[in-house]
């Protein structure tokens, strides 16, 4: 999404990037001391928003998300072992089952967006449980709003950001941390920049999400094959969270905040609406398969697979399940989005 302040005309702007992971690393700082959840993800996040919100547009760092996402990617894909893959396999249909219901509850925002005068485009695109640039991309042959359609999913993802991690860390009884698996920098040697140069040809094959998903199969399928158990060091990981934190508060700004209140407003709305209803299928599958329920809400809920995956890792619960439904839902909408709506577009058409 586009900076959406003016860099000529305002003189507070500022056109190199340093003072952003400055000030990030000051605000991730701050919520570890307080016991924030996700401390280097939500510190940086909320201290970058203010500093733009105070009219200093600092902008976001070179390769910073990109950087960020590989690093936390082969983190929550050396979490796949042989028992969790089969854990996983056993478990695909309601891992299935799930995804699709997922996709489903977007009815919610799609009703309410065009109940509020919005137009079918906008509605859909917005309100789908996607990625903010796929989704933008696919809307532009219907004659959307592509600002309002990347301001939507910004806005989602900053409320399960601020508010899910939270609500699950203390909403939960406390879980004693597991032992950490051992590091092997001789496997991190070979595995991260196997997983980087995936990514680059991941992106060239135009595949979503590519700094995420390709070092995630990567390191999986190597952890599953070679019987690996091991893991990231801390560091390395709040490195990454606070990288990300970083680059997505640079989509934030007074303006951003002032452009359509209203719609704004709206996809608040239903999307609380979306993760109420979230939370109350997840609760009913898990009841009915036996499967733990909160890793299924986790998995369920319309937000980053990145965030999601973090907050999973943090309550100790299925990483892999939460890491399978997130990724299957955006396959999901990456692959159905457009064809449903051409879909609704033929046997429902405007008047």
């Amino acid at each position: 999404m586009p900076d959406s302040g003016n860099p000529r005309g305002n003189p507070k702007h500022l056109r190199n990037w340093w003072l952003t992971p400055l000030v990030g690393a000051v605000g991730g700082y701050l919520a570890s001391l307080i016991g924030w959840p996700l401390p280097w993800v939500i510190g940086s996040l909320l201290a970058v928003i203010l500093l733009r919100c105070s009219g200093v547009l600092s902008q976001e760092m070179p390769g910073g998300r990109q950087v960020g996402q590989w690093l936390v990617a082969a983190g929550i894909g050396l979490h796949f072992t042989s028992e969790v893959l089969e854990q996983v396999l056993g478990n695909l249909p309601i891992i299935l089952f799930g995804a699709f219901a997922t996709l489903a509850l977007s009815a919610i925002g799609v009703a309410g967006l065009r109940r509020a005068g919005v137009d079918r485009a906008t509605a859909f695109f917005a309100s789908m449980p996607g990625g903010a640039s796929e989704m933008v991309n696919l809307s532009r042959g219907h004659g959307a709003q592509p600002a309002r359609i990347a301001a939507a999913h910004s806005v989602r993802l900053l409320m399960v950001i601020l508010l899910i991690p939270a609500l699950f860390t203390w909403g939960l009884p406390s879980v004693d941390p597991a032992a950490p698996m051992p590091v092997d920098w001789f496997w991190l040697a070979i595995l991260l920049p196997a997983g980087a140069l995936l990514a680059l040809v991941w992106r060239r094959l135009r595949q979503p999400n590519p700094w995420m998903l390709g070092p995630l199969t990567l390191c999986a399928a190597a952890s599953v094959a070679f019987d690996l158990h091991i893991s990231m060091p801390e560091w390395l990981g709040q490195l990454g969270q606070w990288l990300i934190g970083c680059a997505l508060a640079c989509h934030f700004d007074r303006a951003f905040f002032r452009s359509a209140p209203s719609f704004l407003a709206r996809v608040v709305l239903f999307t609380l609406l979306a993760m109420v209803a979230t939370v109350g299928l997840g609760s009913a599958i898990g009841w009915l398969s036996g499967i733990d329920s909160v890793s299924l809400m986790l998995g369920m809920m319309p937000g980053g697979i990145t965030e999601l995956c973090l907050t999973a890792e943090a309550l100790q619960l299925s990483v892999a399940l939460v890491t399978a439904l997130q990724a299957l839902r955006l396959f999901l909408v990456m692959f159905l989005a457009d064809p449903l709506f051409r879909l609704w577009q033929r046997y429902s058409p405007l008047p």
